[in-house]
């Protein structure tokens, strides 16, 4: 193989590596957020558990210590849900700012690193 098409074939892949960088940042990207809906989810499931244990204690069971325990669940599951409603916030802000910040090159702006790097290299040889 011929050094120019040697170091034309190493510029593609490198350019190709850099788009396919890009879509696994992305895909990384995606994946965070997705999380953090799914742990929000889990808080709100996990309070309103709670909740309805709280309600079916008060409603079901006549003693006083059961009614005591209900009554103390249905707060701790409405704090649960603020809890978990706060850190799904927090972290989509997050999210969101590491999105902001995140400026991809597309595979045009890649293509013409890769030939100004290409006419640095013919212009000063080693």
């Amino acid at each position: 193989m011929e050094p120019g098409n040697k170091r034309n074939l190493e510029n593609d892949l490198k350019v190709k590596e850099k788009a396919n960088n890009e879509i696994n940042d992305n895909l990384a990207i995606e994946r965070t957020q997705f999380a953090n809906e799914r742990t929000f989810l889990a808080y709100m499931r996990t309070s309103m558990g709670f909740i309805l244990a709280g309600f079916s204690l008060i409603q079901f069971f006549k003693g006083q210590v059961y009614v005591w325990i209900g009554a103390l669940f249905i707060p701790a599951g409405i704090i649960l849900s603020l809890i978990g409603m706060w850190k799904f916030i927090a972290k989509r802000t997050a999210i969101d700012k590491h999105r902001a910040n995140y400026t991809p090159t597309s595979h045009l702006h890649a293509q013409l690193a890769a030939e100004e790097e290409r006419q640095n290299n013919q212009n000063f040889p080693q």
